[in-house]
């Protein structure tokens, strides 16, 4: 079956979502990264891209806010471009963990690779794998690069909240040399750490978040410079990474109640990806006990379950003028 939504459709849906989760409570921010735990807790936005490059947005959406664990998305597409799909499953993984993201015992669990780049140990060996091996500055542009022509324009690296992480990580810092000693990284320890750490402390606005998810949408085709940033057959292989492990050990739930393949981060950030039809960012700071934005993500349910809108289901969804 297949159903149009128009643009109203859509442009409702949006505004009654921030509308009936603006004063949700519960949550805290990143208490455990200091910039993170100063940012403004009643900051909120809504921004939903359709790939003719049509932007609805509601809200704070255009605070730069700390990307996160969602950069782990774009650097993930990076990766693939650069080695190839069987070469990350083969050296990095596609399985969820069940467990925190940032945990060391699902590091333990594996026998011959990090998971996901998607959790905290997949995404330090994806940084040790971009090209050129060796070379931290070289390394550097080829992420920035690539997440500019995901976002569409440049994000801003946040000076105070690299170097607050940079301070407080020593969680990665176990993990980077513990997959060094089973042989799961493949550049330098430190240097991938590093790497990862500052594609975490990159600023980006939730409008610039939307357009990326719409990126991933239209098969690697950016809705606003019309750019193809990746190869087509690349988009299934990321959106399927999204659903695994987009919500780390809440991710079942996750999608058994939305139907969206999603990606969080600590930084307040979730996008989602529904293939063909748009890409959405919702940012809120407050966070679940799992790291994963409280409002952001009742926001994103609300427009998937006010549209009826779900991935799993057997209705096609065009979008109409």
């Amino acid at each position: 079956m297949i159903v149009k939504l128009t643009y109203a459709q859509l442009k409702k849906a949006v505004e009654d979502a921030y509308a009936a989760c603006k004063d949700l409570p519960g949550g805290q921010n990143a208490h455990y990264i200091p910039y993170l735990a100063h940012v403004d807790s009643s900051l909120f936005g809504i921004s939903l891209c359709l790939p003719d490059g049509r932007l609805i947005s509601v809200g704070d959406t255009d605070y730069r806010l700390g990307i996160e664990s969602v950069s782990k998305v774009h650097t993930a597409i990076l990766v693939l471009k650069e080695l190839g799909a069987k070469a990350v499953l083969d050296k990095i993984g596609a399985d969820a963990t069940g467990l925190p993201f940032n945990s060391i015992f699902a590091i333990l669990l594996e026998n011959d690779r990090p998971s996901t780049p998607l959790v905290n140990a997949g995404a330090i060996t994806a940084c040790s794998l971009v090209e050129p091996q060796g070379d931290a500055d070289a390394k550097w542009k080829a992420i920035f690069d690539n997440m500019t022509d995901l976002l569409g324009s440049e994000p801003v690296l946040i000076d105070e909240l690299y170097h607050s992480e940079s301070a407080t990580n020593f969680d990665n810092r176990s993990i980077a040399w513990l997959l060094k000693e089973y042989d799961r990284i493949y550049d330098d320890p430190m240097m991938a750490l590093d790497l990862y750490t500052r594609q975490c402390s990159l600023g980006v606005t939730a409008e610039q978040l939307a357009i990326s998810a719409a990126t991933i949408a239209d098969d690697g085709v950016n809705p606003l410079t019309k750019k193809r940033v990746f190869d087509a057959a690349l988009s299934p292989k990321i959106v399927s990474l999204m659903a695994a492990v987009g919500f780390y050990e809440h991710s079942g739930d996750w999608l058994y109640e939305s139907g969206l393949p999603a990606k969080t981060g600590v930084g307040g950030a979730v996008i989602g990806v529904m293939p063909g039809v748009f890409g959405v960012c919702a940012f809120a700071p407050p966070l679940d006990d799992a790291g994963n934005s409280v409002k952001a993500q009742a926001a994103i349910r609300h427009i998937m379950n006010s549209l009826n809108l779900n991935v799993f289901s057997n209705t096609h969804f065009d979008i109409a003028d």
